[in-house]
């Protein structure tokens, strides 16, 4: 049989592999954080990783992979897809299985690396779904830190869009709100005072959950360690 772990196996061989490294302890360990697990077999993320380096890139076996509903498996078909080749309806047809926040941050990393990325944020925020809309501001996060050649203008833009939902109560969804806001602020120091003004703005909100978005960010963008971090990046 093809080693499982070599650029030449089949999606398969990789279930395969992945079903013997499965842990019944680490799958309800993960429930501790909130991971939804009725498609999880336990495996961290150091070993998929792993995985995805020895099996390396190809396109049509990680849409195999993907459609496994195996979530190890859709981590490692996310790191060995071509973005380059990846539409914007696959985006939309991966966002439909949405189902828990691990799954919408690993997958988001990789909607950033394609061309149609900044369309699929303005259509996932406006999805009501609970997950979808927050793969769009995981995206602002993802870009914010992974974008590095993309004007200021194109993150600065969004703060309106983070403001606007601000209001949005579900546990999933606020903390994305707030980390794009955050990573928006750290990316450079030409950023860092309309996020900061946005973070402030929102901190003195009436509406509670805009509040706690702007309180915290507020707490990270002004720490002397962040601050340092964006001074040697100037």
């Amino acid at each position: 049989m093809t080693d499982p772990l070599s650029p030449a196996s089949t999606a398969a061989e990789i279930l395969a592999h992945l079903h013997t490294l499965a842990s019944e302890e680490k799958r309800q360990g993960m429930q501790r954080f909130g991971i939804r697990i009725e498609r999880s077999l336990g495996i961290p993320h150091g070993p998929q990783r792993d995985i995805a380096r020895k099996i390396k890139r190809n396109h049509e076996r990680a849409f195999e992979l993907w459609e496994s509903g195996i979530v190890e498996a859709q981590f490692i078909a996310c790191s060995t897809v071509d973005p380059k080749r990846f539409s914007i309806d696959d985006a939309r047809a991966w966002a439909e299985t949405f189902d828990s926040w691990d799954v919408v941050d690993g997958v988001t990393s990789l909607f950033v690396d394609t061309d149609h990325w900044q369309p699929l944020i303005a259509e996932f925020a406006a999805d009501e779904r609970e997950f979808v809309r927050r793969a769009a501001f995981a995206m602002i996060a993802w870009a914010s830190v992974h974008r590095k050649k993309e004007p200021d203008a194109t993150f600065e833009a969004f703060l309106p869009l983070i403001e606007a939902h601000a209001g949005d109560p579900r546990n999933f969804v606020k903390k994305a709100v707030n980390w794009a806001l955050r990573e928006i602020g750290k990316r450079r120091m030409a950023l860092h005072g309309p996020a900061l003004a946005t973070a402030e703005k929102l901190a003195a909100s009436p509406d509670k959950t805009a509040r706690w978005i702007g309180k915290d960010a507020v707490r990270e963008l002004t720490n002397p360690k962040t601050l340092e971090r964006l001074a040697r990046r100037s």
